[in-house]
């Protein structure tokens, strides 16, 4: 909420991008927040369950294993859910309070790219907290799950500009070995693409956002997150507690 109410105040310093910088900051904050969401409580759901030993009354019950994760994991998404919806309320009142004070510095602006970059920004969360269950479905250590996680996201924002750029060298002006360029595809293929989910830039300026690329971004990543869910099932089905 300050950073929401920040938004205002830098607004009110650079008014000729007011448009841009409110849409930017507003949705920044949710995907902020989110993020954090997912680092320092989607982790600790299982580690604390496994460090408490409080996970062996759960499974004492008529409860399986594919149950109990599932059942974690819906929570999580549910939890992703109230908050990303609570804090989009909060990031499109700031931006219509810029919009009202600085109406002439919002050429381009149109609320349909907005509420996508919002909800694709909770798209994006949960399939990055459904890796989070993977990797704490077989590690030992919720510090292991957090670094896992943290590379994961930063290989996911990144890897498509990576992968453009090792394939066509020469626009840069460097070279790349065809190991680099095979690990690079590799990794393109093996971790999921999470700059799919980011619509900052088409909200920011007005762009429009095809049907057909929103379709086939949901597709992809209920398709990565449903895989990763059964892995992460599969996994803690067969791991052997101390």
């Amino acid at each position: 909420l300050l950073l929401l109410g920040v938004t205002q105040l830098v607004c009110g310093m650079i008014p000729q991008h007011a448009g841009k910088v409110a849409v930017d900051l507003s949705l920044s904050t949710v995907s902020l927040a989110g993020l954090l969401l997912v680092l320092f409580v989607g982790i600790n759901l299982l580690a604390k369950d496994l460090d408490r030993k409080t996970i062996y009354v759960v499974l004492s019950r008529p409860i399986s294993r594919v149950q109990y994760l599932v059942g974690k994991f819906l929570g999580m998404v549910f939890l992703l859910f109230v908050t990303v919806g609570l804090l989009s309320l909060f990031a499109l009142a700031s931006i219509a309070l810029a919009k009202l004070g600085y109406a002439g510095y919002f050429p381009r602006f149109s609320w349909f790219p907005v509420v996508m970059a919002l909800v694709f920004s909770f798209l994006g969360l949960v399939l990055l907290s459904a890796l989070t269950f993977l990797f704490a479905s077989f590690s030992s250590s919720s510090f292991i799950t957090l670094v896992l996680t943290i590379v994961s996201y930063l290989i996911g924002h990144s890897i498509g500009d990576v992968k453009a750029l090792v394939e066509a060298p020469q626009v840069a002006g460097i070279e790349v070995s065809p190991v680099a360029l095979r690990i690079v595809q590799a990794a393109y293929y093996m971790f999921p693409n999470l700059s799919l989910f980011d619509l900052k830039t088409q909200a920011a300026h007005g762009l429009p956002i095809p049907p057909s690329y929103l379709l086939w971004c949901s597709g992809y990543g209920l398709a990565y997150t449903a895989v990763v869910i059964s892995c992460a099932a599969l996994l803690f089905r067969r791991r052997e507690f101390p």
